[in-house]
């Protein structure tokens, strides 16, 4: 499969559970009157909104090149992306910590705390689902680095986007968690307003996190540095290539764009010379199927 079609799957996983653990959340906050539950809840329905967002910035990058936009629409996903962040760190995690000082000036008890604490565990579980889809996505492509080296040299926005949610969102629910049994141990809501407070600094912190590795793609990046050895590699094995001088790439949403300078093997005629640049072309993009454009230049020296 595809690295588009894995990214679309991700994001799918996401939005199902996340609509089904909004609904939830809404329901036990307006019966419990919890706040922790309420910050959630609001948490889940942006990030539904979030991944309809990075659905809509796949759909836009497949535009075919246009004479105003030659290279295309792939960076268009890195704008839907960096939106993303800014929605998770005001409508997540902003809210959250204002309903929760909200609460602490003027707290409120908790009817059936239980209840909360189903929907919680039930909001758990299928977070962990979501958070399960979109590891097993990411390890297709981190190639034994950790995951935070991943989340740091990933050109994949819409994995970085939905992985920092799920962290986000699961981190949020145990938060969430914890913070009800305190306040049903000791009586006193103010440690749900807490909760909610603690929900939303983890919201902040994610979308700064994310928000800074998207703005870095949104601005121009080079492909990943192993596709950059390997695309190097790959030139310097053709026969019809003597040395490679320069190679710059840029990641342009699943799309590479490559810019080459080499010394060519000798050639007999100038139609000679433009068949083997045509061959080392042809070759690079039967092996590279994310490079879309190839900017040849043949020189004597860099």
């Amino acid at each position: 499969m595809s690295g588009k079609a894995d990214s679309l799957r991700s994001v799918l996983y996401a939005l199902a559970a996340n609509f089904a653990i909004a609904l939830a959340k809404s329901a036990g906050a307006a019966y419990t009157g919890s706040s922790a539950m309420l910050a959630e809840a609001i948490h889940s329905f942006a990030d539904c909104g979030n991944q309809g967002l990075l659905l809509w910035g796949m759909r836009r990058t497949r535009k075919p090149p246009t004479p105003e936009h030659p290279l295309g629409y792939g960076k268009t996903l890195y704008f839907w992306s960096f939106i993303v962040a800014l929605m998770l760190f005001s409508m997540g995690g902003l809210f959250s910590i204002y309903e929760g000082l909200h609460k602490l000036a003027s707290p409120e008890p908790m009817k059936d705390a239980w209840v909360a604490l189903g929907i919680l565990g039930f909001g758990i579980v299928a977070e962990a689902f979501s958070l399960w889809g979109a590891l097993r996505e990411i390890d297709k492509e981190r190639e034994g680095r950790g995951y935070w080296a991943w989340f740091r040299r990933s050109r994949t926005s819409e994995l970085v986007v939905i992985f920092g949610e799920d962290l986000a969102a699961l981190g949020g629910l145990v938060l969430a968690f914890g913070f009800i049994i305190l306040a049903m141990i000791t009586g006193n809501p103010g440690w749900d307003a807490l909760g909610s407070v603690a929900i939303g600094c983890l919201l902040v912190l994610v979308a700064v996190l994310v928000g800074r590795e998207v703005a870095s793609m949104l601005v121009g990046q080079s492909a990943d540095p192993a596709v950059e050895a390997a695309l190097r590699a790959h030139l310097q094995a053709q026969p019809e290539v003597r040395q490679v001088f320069n190679l710059i790439t840029q990641q342009l949403g699943p799309d590479v764009m490559l810019a080459v300078k080499v010394a060519m093997a000798p050639q007999p005629s100038d139609r000679a010379l433009i068949d083997a640049i045509n061959r080392v072309e042809r070759s690079l993009h039967a092996g590279f199927p994310q490079l879309r454009w190839c900017f040849f230049e043949p020189d004597a020296s860099d």
